[in-house]
């Protein structure tokens, strides 16, 4: 019987960006730990990464990019292209597994051997464009996700619904001019955070005018303000685009407790989000959906929060 996915490796701890960074293993040790104390991870269907093929990461990276990011982690670099992407010498292999990841559960999706899956990875994507690491981001793995299911299992349309606190500038790079990938971003206003792009009037270019839907929040909204934005503006946009399958960039660092940012999102909050979407997937992709960890550096709201997707997954 189908049911949901977790894509999951321990080679993912082995990407380390420096002592100092918030983007540590630790947090994927956390998610697994409580997936494993919660007696969860018995009931679902655990997915193996591979590292993606070049062919498929060349579809929307530059390959000189490719080649000078592998370079700089065979030299033993620490750091690449800026100060916030820390890396080491397996980066290079561990950011290829992250989207091989993603691709493995769209086939275990598309196969039929799951409905939905969660993929925790990393590193984490949305910040990586076309040729340019961002934001902890190397490879922009939900976006190459999107590109997969449309090139190698045919589906048409992709929605990317991106929650992390931070704007998936990279995402809304790679697709602005594409009308068959929406996406919407529920962020903090750029004007308070990183990394100072959606704004409103950023729609998508040619094409794509139209496709991108950026809903800044200001500094300090919680639920309330999330919850009325799904319901006025996300549901609906995402009804009349009629998505093949939805896709969750699910960063969970507009929490309160988060040190990274300075909103107000509680626990509740995230469920709410996830069933309000998961509900739209089940009655409008028939429940294909993927949901690929991004942000969030708070352990204990992570595993709650991730938790708390998988159990909405499972439910439809």
């Amino acid at each position: 019987m189908a049911s949901t996915g977790y894509v999951y490796d321990e080679r993912y701890l082995l990407h380390q960006a420096g002592t100092w960074h918030p983007e540590r293993p630790e947090r994927l040790k956390a998610i697994h730990q409580r997936l494993v104390a919660s007696g969860l991870l018995d009931q679902i269907v655990v997915i193996q990464p591979h590292e993606a093929p070049l062919v498929w990461v060349e579809t929307l990276h530059d390959r000189d990019y490719i080649e000078r990011f592998r370079k700089a982690c065979e030299k033993g670099q620490t750091i690449f292209q800026s100060a916030d992407n820390g890396i080491c010498r397996d980066s290079y292999k561990i950011a290829l597994l992250a989207v091989g990841g993603v691709l493995a559960a769209c086939d275990a999706m598309m196969n039929g051997q799951i409905n939905n899956a969660f993929c925790a990875v990393r590193p984490p994507g949305h910040h990586a464009e076309r040729a340019r690491a961002m934001g902890f981001c190397f490879f922009n793995n939900i976006a190459l996700g999107a590109r997969y299911l449309q090139q190698q299992h045919g589906l048409n349309r992709i929605a990317i619904v991106d929650w992390d606190v931070h704007h998936g500038n990279g995402t809304q790079h790679l697709f602005e001019e594409d009308p068959r990938v929406f996406y919407i971003s529920l962020h903090e206003d750029p004007t308070t955070c990183y990394p100072g792009t959606g704004r409103k009037t950023e729609k998508g270019r040619g094409a794509g005018v139209g496709y991108t839907l950026n809903i800044p929040m200001a500094a300090h909204s919680g639920d309330a303000e999330y919850l009325q934005a799904l319901k006025d503006k996300i549901i609906p946009a995402l009804t009349e685009f009629r998505p093949d399958c939805l896709m969750i960039s699910a960063g969970f660092d507009a929490h309160a407790d988060d040190p990274l940012a300075h909103m107000n999102l509680s626990r509740q909050g995230y469920q709410q989000m996830g069933q309000a979407l998961a509900q739209f997937a089940q009655e409008h992709c028939a429940s294909r959906m993927i949901i690929i960890l991004e942000g969030g550096y708070n352990l204990e709201v992570l595993a709650d929060g991730v938790e708390d997707q998988i159990r909405i997954l499972q439910s439809i």
